[in-house]
């Protein structure tokens, strides 16, 4: 029999200090279509960046009726188990634009993530179960811990009330950064065989709402910095994100699978990222192949 658990609000109070707004509500269709519909309706605004100052919103959720990744698939989670959250961050329309530095935001966004996760850990005293119990990025947007999926990340530009198709290329955008995370989940609620949970690689975690609450808290100041960071100089930054993805891009000297969205597939060996955050995947005949958007899977 399946046990449905009921959605209660999410309290945050370590993230609501730090963050310039917060909403939580106990359940919506999915926490990036509310952030876009509230900044969208001028419910929700973001100040200005001043003095390399980024302003960070937080939408939460305890419960999503209509999870999104990429690519149209569903994220399915549980209230009480899974973080649900949408970081919504005001940049520049050229750099969100700019398709030689803009596949960064996707990995800075998991580079976040990563912080904030390692960051939570370390924090409360827990420890791995297994020495290879690593939290790694899955190129483009997951979480992975021992090769299976722990999160998901999606992020989506939104244009403010104040900025038109016909704005200057100096204008800001939104970003929506939703990110999904299996904290709490027991072996027998995983959606699929390939996904995992936090709590079942690492001991001595605190309850559920301390540890969403401990992790929005460091995402917000992670996009912050990490943000403000990329703004003032891009490319650097992109060489300097380059040379980080490296030891922990799952993917990188492994054989996978590139799927992509008119059904063909592509094989090699993952060897590394690009200067724009593509994936360099290496044939069987030597030559690199540039992977933009595609599911990638290990073979």
């Amino acid at each position: 029999m399946m046990i449905v658990l009921k959605a209660a609000t999410p309290q945050l109070p370590r993230t609501t200090a730090v963050a310039d707004h917060v909403v939580a509500v106990d359940e919506t269709d999915s926490t990036n279509a509310l952030a876009a519909q509230m900044i969208g309706d001028g419910s929700l605004t973001l100040p200005d960046h001043q003095d390399g100052e980024l302003a960070v919103a937080v939408v939460a959720a305890d419960r999503q009726t209509a999870g999104r990744g990429r690519n149209g698939h569903k994220w399915i989670s549980q209230p009480g188990r899974c973080s649900t959250m949408s970081y919504a961050v005001r940049i520049p329309r050229a750099i969100a634009t700019d398709e030689s530095v803009n596949g960064w935001l996707q990995m800075i966004a998991g580079l976040v993530t990563l912080d904030a996760l390692n960051g939570m850990i370390e924090e409360y005293g827990a420890a791995p179960n297994q020495p290879d119990c690593l939290l790694e990025l899955k190129w483009p947007n997951d979480v992975f811990c021992h090769g299976l999926k722990l999160g998901g990340l999606l992020s989506e530009l939104v244009i403010p009330p104040s900025s038109g198709t016909d704005a200057d290329a100096d204008d800001d955008v939104v970003i929506v950064f939703g990110v999904g995370l299996n904290l709490a989940l027991g072996a027998c609620w995983l959606p699929t065989p390939q996904s995992t949970s936090l709590q079942l690689h690492v001991t001595g975690l605190p309850s559920f709402g301390e540890m969403r609450d401990a992790v929005a808290e460091r995402q917000v100041e992670g996009f912050r910095e990490r943000l403000a960071k990329f703004i003032a100089d891009p490319k650097g930054q992109a060489e300097s994100l380059r040379e980080e993805m490296k030891t922990v891009c799952w993917a990188r000297g492994r054989q996978v699978e590139a799927h992509f969205t008119d059904g063909t597939t592509l094989t090699g060996e993952a060897i590394g990222l690009n200067e724009d955050a593509s994936l360099i995947l290496r044939t069987q005949d030597g030559t690199d192949h540039t992977v933009r958007t595609a599911d990638v899977g290990v073979l």
